[in-house]
């Protein structure tokens, strides 16, 4: 099953190595593609208004406590998890800078044209459906090997230390996150819950989807 899924798959678009200045033109596209998918959900998620992604959480609570704003503390929070790459043997790739690019650019076209559903049903129905696609598109993008996000290269780091299922590793990170957070007064909502323990399964799914169409 998907859920015991332990190691990143291998397929015939896969880069050879994270720094890659000169992909093929097909693993240039799924990376690119898979984080289109990952920023959708992302700014879905928000729109969905049930409560932002565990990290957001967690930039939320330390906000209220150093007086500094949101998209400060998310910038900081990225570069502590990146120094903790050093410890994971972690590389960064173009996938490390366009992941922080292509997400940025979707959200902000998910806040500005996509409308939050009127009633609560389907702004649970909005949220789970962008779960799925921040688990997908995760998984498309790390197949293309071209370096994963600060917090994707951090869920990997520590799955590789600790040979435990990719899916695990990814709930417990975002379950501790948001934890921290909600203890630091971050706002916490369904969504926030749908993503803390979806989105290990459902990156797991994608990779497992990845790997049978492709292999």
């Amino acid at each position: 099953m998907f859920l015991k899924i332990k190691n990143i798959p291998k397929v015939s678009w896969s880069s050879d190595k994270p720094l890659n200045l000169k992909p093929k033109k097909s693993t240039f596209f799924y990376l690119c593609f898979g984080l289109m998918l990952f920023g959708l959900g992302e700014g879905l998620l928000i729109v969905s208004f049930t409560g932002a992604s565990p990290w957001s959480v967690l930039a939320q609570g330390i906000s209220l406590n150093v007086n500094l704003s949101v998209g400060i503390i998310t910038f900081l929070i990225s570069i502590g998890v990146l120094l903790i790459w050093f410890f994971l043997d972690q590389k960064p790739g173009i996938g490390t800078v366009l992941n922080a690019l292509i997400i940025a650019v979707m959200i902000d076209l998910c806040i500005n044209f996509v409308p939050t559903p009127s009633d609560f049903i389907n702004q649970i129905i909005l949220a789970t459906c962008s779960v799925i696609l921040v688990g997908i598109g995760g998984g498309i993008y790390l197949v293309s090997n071209l370096g994963p996000g600060p917090r994707d290269g951090l869920m990997i780091g520590l799955q590789k230390k600790t040979n435990l299922p990719i899916a695990l590793v990814r709930a417990t990170l975002e379950i501790s996150v948001v934890t921290i957070g909600w203890y630091l007064g971050g706002v916490v909502g369904i969504g926030t819950l749908l993503f803390a323990f979806g989105i290990g399964p459902c990156v797991a799914l994608g990779l497992y989807f990845v790997d049978k169409i492709f292999s």
